[in-house]
């Protein structure tokens, strides 16, 4: 017996593609052999229901095989972003209560360093694609893991699935505990259920392509399910514009997911591909994540037709509205309907519901009756909902007079570059380390290919020489403890950083002047 939600792809479409890497490919029926035996490795390794494990590792075959066989044996994993030093990835190991980690050899030095922090109680680290013999400590060589399961499943195969990591505006980032994290007595099948879903927004048993980091979870999601319900899924680690174009034809790719910054870099390239590149087994492409300049996704509608779709959503909400391109052309700007299983609540700041047309809080709730919590943090999840299943991602917006939504700020601090959110507390807290800052502010600033740009305010101690190199060093110190896309990409500095009377930074003022004359806010 294999696990179950392969066996029927296994027994009625064996032989065909399933998974395509940069390393190589493989079959259902051998996908579905190696997840058997890595999931019967793990139980003997005396992994189960409300164990956790961590992944730091690319988009590649391995990655759904852990996550496939997570899925198997009521095991929590946490998707890790692969660019994280080593202090971030040993907090999340500690803050996750991680039992194990499984890494590509890619990354094997980051991690290595993080598990030899002593707040970390990882007991087993499982390395992908060692080239060496022996693998080198803490290690253990993934590929023997694997051959050691039986080809037998266990009996007993129970839900788990992804915790995110997703940062606050003050701290450390959280994990996002939803419906599918697994850790209780839910059998594996309610993911065919949940995959069954997506067959409204992409084509069952399809072509996936899968070019942004699988550890987002709209990656995740838009490649994973699409998989459970018999679509292949072709990979590319790092995005290459040109090979997207490439992949789509060589594979015949019915659906894929992008950010903004992936469609401005596709267009890019939209001459050097030429008349060579076809795209007509195109059938859904869904973009998200973040704000789309109205340029870019015009072009992109002219280039590729109406296939390309827009989603609004969150990691701790899933999927809250989505537009076709027919609609966004008549209402260009929104973000679409919210879903029929979604509840949309506009309030004011007293908590009071607002009409349409009136510009207020966002918040939703899920009609399935499906919540989250942040992990090991029950004040931040209490502050994110107004009521029990009624939360919010912070955004302010309203909805128009046919239920269209439109998003016209971000009352929380974040930032979104490249589709990646960004918190600028954490930038702040190291930046504010520096002997020459007395003072500092991060924010997000517009930028034409980026959506937005990391800026760092600084007031500095009186006396320090401003400059070009104090920018640099500030800029290095920040590149040193977190990962290089968290670094500010420029340095302003000011004479004085406004807060309220309570301490609070006043961000809307301090983001102003570099808005000003655009028509977005965010």
């Amino acid at each position: 017996m294999i696990v179950k939600l392969l066996e029927e792809l296994a027994a009625e479409r064996g032989d065909d593609l399933a998974l395509v890497d940069e390393r190589g490919r493989a079959s259902f029926a051998e996908f579905a052999d190696r997840t058997t035996r890595l999931t019967s490795a793990m139980v003997a390794a005396g992994l189960g229901p409300g164990d956790t494990i961590a992944m730091v590792t690319g988009n590649q075959r391995e990655s759904f095989e852990l996550m496939m066989a997570c899925a198997h044996t009521g095991i929590t994993y946490v998707p890790v972003n692969w660019r994280w030093t080593s202090d971030e990835l040993a907090y999340v190991f500690a803050d996750a209560q991680v039992h194990a980690v499984f890494a590509d050899a890619r990354f094997s030095e980051v991690v290595a360093e993080a598990l030899g922090q002593a707040r970390t109680n990882v007991r087993l680290g499982l390395l992908i694609g060692a080239e060496t013999d022996p693998v080198p400590p803490p290690f253990t060589r993934y590929e023997d893991f694997v051959a050691s399961g039986s080809a037998i499943a266990p009996g007993e195969q129970l839900l788990g699935g992804p915790m995110f990591y997703t940062s606050g505006t003050t701290g450390r980032p959280k994990g996002v505990r939803g419906g599918l994290t697994g850790g209780k007595d839910v059998p594996s099948e309610v993911l065919q259920l949940v995959a069954a879903g997506l067959s409204n927004y992409v084509p069952a048993a399809g072509r996936t392509l899968l070019c942004g980091p699988v550890y987002h979870s709209a990656q995740w999601a838009f490649s994973f399910f699409p998989l459970i319900t018999g679509s292949a899924v072709v990979m590319q680690h790092h995005f290459d514009p040109a090979g997207v174009c490439a992949l789509i034809d060589e594979y015949q790719v019915t659906n894929l997911h992008l950010v903004p910054t992936q469609m401005k870099r596709l267009l890019d390239v939209r001459e050097e591909v030429g008349p060579g590149f076809d795209g007509s087994s195109l059938a859904a492409v869904w973009h998200g994540a973040a704000p789309c300049p109205p340029s870019v996704k015009r072009a992109m509608i002219d280039w590729w037709g109406p296939v390309v779709s827009e989603y609004y959503g969150s990691t701790e909400g899933s999927f809250i509205s989505t537009i076709s391109a027919a609609d966004w052309l008549r209402k260009g700007g929104s973000v679409g309907r919210p879903l029929d299983t979604v509840e949309l609540v506009v309030v004011d700041d007293h908590g009071a519901r607002l009409e349409p047309g009136e510009e207020g809080t966002l918040y939703f709730r899920n009609l399935l009756g499906t919540d989250f919590e942040y992990h090991n943090d029950p004040e931040k999840t209490a502050d994110a909902h107004l009521e029990p299943g009624l939360f919010t991602t912070g955004d302010v917006g309203y909805l128009d007079d046919e239920g269209y939504l439109w998003l016209s700020d971000r009352r929380i601090d974040m930032i979104i570059s490249g589709g990646v959110n960004i918190y600028p507390a954490e930038i702040e807290g190291v930046l504010a380390g520096h002997a020459a800052v007395a003072d500092v502010a991060v924010i997000g600033i517009p930028d034409d290919e980026w959506g937005e740009a990391v800026k760092a305010l600084v007031q500095v101690v009186d006396g320090v020489a401003v400059g070009e190199k104090l920018s640099q060093e500030l800029i290095a110190l920040c590149r040193g403890v977190l990962a290089g896309y968290k670094a500010p990409r420029s340095i302003d500095y000011v004479t004085d950083i406004p807060r309220t009377g309570t301490g609070k930074i006043e961000k809307r003022i301090l983001r102003a002047p570099y808005w000003t004359g655009l028509d977005r806010r965010i």
